[in-house]
């Protein structure tokens, strides 16, 4: 049930719905009271936000800090485990199975499978549990995407039961103990993630994927546009930030770590 409740509340925080619904307070100010000028100032500082979230340089110079903090990983190391957390996914077997995986996780497999060719002998373990109602869990349509792209089934292990990163850690770390290991889940996410590995007293090798904030040269009117894409990417920026802001509530940084996750020197 806390589950739930945090998914949700978290949810509502992101920005779209938020401004939607400040919007919706200011069209209710509007409509149903004599507070015509609050109604007015609500409306409009909603919508401006929402323009300014939906614009590239506002939404990839949030997200961009995230990413950066690790760089992608093209060496080969003596490691004995590529670990792949979760991301969204469904279950609909007369799918291709990468169709399967939504959002940020198909980027996450592919990269651990790039991995996986860089680091003969290593173990591919893929995180996450059933959504409700979902007959598959989050690991095992990860495996089969992994299985279809070459993966041989003896080099994959499912861990199925965890549902958020902090479940990862400690299910990776009753099954790594003090091997060393890649971490590999999206570049913004991976500041956090390591946070919760190092309050579990282990060491990952940073391996990000899925790389989203835009440094490359682009159109101007790319630029100029607001669009659902970069609003995506203001969003995951915020996610985030409101879920580092609940680790540091909960105390689920490793001693003396930064606020990207890295131990302290």
């Amino acid at each position: 049930m806390f589950f739930t409740l945090k998914k949700i509340a978290g949810g509502l925080l992101l920005p779209l719905p938020l401004l939607l619904l400040t919007m919706a307070v200011g069209l209710l100010l509007l409509w149903f009271s004599r507070w015509q000028k609050s109604g007015k100032i609500i409306i409009s500082v909603g919508w401006a936000l929402l323009l300014a979230l939906s614009l590239q340089p506002i939404a990839d110079g949030l997200l961009r800090p995230l990413e950066n903090r690790y760089p992608t990983r093209n060496q080969a190391d003596n490691i004995d485990y590529i670990v792949v957390l979760g991301g969204g996914y469904t279950w609909n077997p007369a799918w291709a199975p990468s169709s399967n995986l939504i959002g940020n996780s198909l980027p996450r497999v592919t990269e651990g499978v790039r991995q996986w060719r860089m680091h003969p002998g290593a173990k591919m373990i893929f995180t996450g549990g059933a959504a409700q109602r979902n007959p598959v869990s989050n690991a095992q349509v990860a495996a089969t995407v992994a299985a279809s792209l070459g993966v041989p089934q003896a080099d994959i292990i499912l861990l199925d039961q965890p549902r958020d990163t902090d479940d990862e850690a400690r299910a990776v770390k009753q099954r790594v103990g003090e091997r060393p290991f890649l971490l590999v889940t999206s570049a913004n996410h991976m500041p956090r993630a390591m946070a919760f590995f190092h309050h579990q007293g282990l060491s990952p090798l940073a391996a990000p994927a899925n790389q989203m904030a835009i440094a490359s040269p682009l159109n101007g009117w790319e630029k100029a546009l607001p669009s659902p894409l970069w609003l995506s990417h203001s969003e995951r920026a915020v996610y985030e930030g409101l879920g580092s802001l609940w680790q540091r509530i909960n105390g689920k940084q490793a001693a003396g770590s930064g606020a990207d996750g890295k131990p302290a020197p």
